[in-house]
């Protein structure tokens, strides 16, 4: 049985989207190390909700690694430094006893801060809604062998659906670019015959609302893929630019 430790935090506190933030000491004892990090910090909320004080905002809701929310700049990595996990799939055995952990929300211009650690990704379902769907006919769902996908394309497709839109890429990018956000969600239509039909007009939307949110260029520092919790591939982003492209083509 792994023994409880104790870890010190640097936790970042906001009041507002137009206040000055800066980063609190706290100490959190007792840790035991198969809880997540969330778990942790729900810890330590109790104690300062105990003791009057006002508890550390931050978002999460499935916990599973699902959803995207939970998002935290963890020792200055996106989700923490094990790769492949979002941040609630983050415990405390991969911190040792004495261990000073930094949290912050993901920062960048088109994330603002909303209060402490939550921050305001609407940018991505801006750009969603200018393209993240294709437009089909109501009725009955149509038989699932009536248009065959090579399994390789439809692969390629599913890991590019795979994007739970967290921002990590963005956080991680020394330009703020949502390159990879935005490569994921055009490929895994664009790869598959029913995302044909409107495969122009979403790609010039989608990056035009991108540019528009205030995002940067992409650089190719690949920090994007490196903290991706689905790890994504940024062939992703290769794939947008061949997209768009061939979209400027009469």
């Amino acid at each position: 049985m792994s023994k409880n430790i104790t870890v010190y935090l640097k936790i970042w506190r906001q009041e507002g989207p137009d206040s000055r933030g800066k980063l609190v000491p706290y100490t959190v004892d007792n840790v035991d190390p198969d809880m997540s990090l969330l778990e942790m910090l729900d810890v330590l909320n109790e104690d300062l909700t105990k003791k009057g004080e006002l508890p550390i905002e931050f978002d999460s809701d499935c916990r599973e690694g699902i959803c995207g929310t939970c998002g935290l700049v963890i020792s200055g990595i996106p989700h923490g430094k094990k790769k492949g996990i979002a941040t609630c799939q983050l415990h405390m055995r991969n911190f040792k006893d004495g261990d000073v952990i930094t949290i912050e929300p993901f920062r960048a211009k088109p994330f603002p801060v909303v209060k402490d650690l939550v921050i305001d990704r609407s940018a991505f379902d801006r750009i969603i809604a200018k393209g993240g769907y294709i437009s089909v006919n109501t009725g009955s769902a149509p038989e699932a062998n009536l248009i065959p996908i090579p399994k390789e394309t439809a692969e390629l497709a599913m890991d590019a659906a795979a994007c739970i839109g967290c921002g990590a890429c963005v956080a991680a990018c020394p330009n703020a670019a949502a390159y990879l956000f935005v490569g994921a969600k055009i490929s895994q239509y664009c790869l598959l015959p029913q995302g044909h039909p409107e495969r122009k007009i979403r790609v010039r939307a989608m990056v035009g609302q991108m540019d528009a949110e205030g995002f940067g260029d992409c650089s190719n520092h690949a920090e994007c893929q490196a903290v991706c919790p689905k790890e994504i591939s940024i062939v992703n982003i290769a794939r947008m630019r061949r997209e768009y492209l061939k979209s400027l083509w009469p």
